[in-house]
């Protein structure tokens, strides 16, 4: 699996420096940020992707999205100055605007995707899982093309097709094939896409503990 640009935005970003949102809007973000990181869905290590941290969190929001900034997931807690809030993106042109302290991550893009093919969609989930991924065809997953890689518009038109194909339920959760252990959860809460991730996670466990064994 290639990681070149592995964490490196891929997009032609326009942001805005501005102060951070208050911090009612991103509190639930913050309060699943160090479950998720303690159970290895998000963080960083220095020899997994280049060193590079993984994952990231967003949600929907009256302007657009919120989501985690850059490289964020790599830090123990989140703060309310640690999210972009992004007021447009044109996955045609590969383009996106954002307001924040800081930059919004570089799979901005693919959660953006996410939100325009289903619109009940509240939140977006983002993380790393090398046990879901790898099972992610047994598991009954959705998986995007292998040969697309993260963060590129080729990644977000797949994603929308992906999704428009699909059935929702409330909740949905699919494997990128072409992103080394990228898993996407979206749902309409951030409690409901927890919630799905950390049961895929056990259903997972399950299944390399007996291969009989199918969701």
């Amino acid at each position: 699996m290639n990681h070149a640009g592995e964490g490196v935005i891929k997009f032609h970003l326009d942001h805005s420096h501005a102060p951070a949102l208050p911090g009612e809007e991103t509190a639930e973000l913050r309060g699943w940020f160090p479950i998720l990181r303690q159970t290895g869905l998000l963080g960083q290590e220095p020899g997994r992707y280049q060193g590079y941290a993984w994952g990231n969190l967003s949600l929907r929001s009256k302007e657009g999205f919120i989501i985690t900034c850059t490289q964020t997931s790599a830090l123990p807690q989140l703060g309310p100055e640690h999210f972009s809030l992004v007021t447009e993106f044109n996955i045609e042109t590969n383009s996106l605007h954002s307001t924040g302290p800081c930059r919004p991550s570089s799979e901005a893009m693919s959660h953006g995707a996410v939100y325009r093919a289903l619109p009940p969609v509240a939140t977006v989930f983002h993380v790393h899982s090398p046990i879901i991924w790898r099972q992610a065809e047994k598991l009954g997953l959705p998986i995007t093309d292998p040969s697309i890689e993260y963060g590129t518009p080729e990644m977000a038109g797949c994603i929308q097709t992906l999704l428009q194909n699909r059935e929702y339920r409330g909740e949905l959760l699919f494997s990128m094939g072409g992103h080394e252990d990228g898993v996407i959860a979206c749902a309409d809460s951030a409690d409901r896409a927890a919630g799905l991730l950390l049961r895929t996670l056990a259903d997972a466990h399950q299944l390399s503990m007996n291969p009989a064994l199918r969701s």
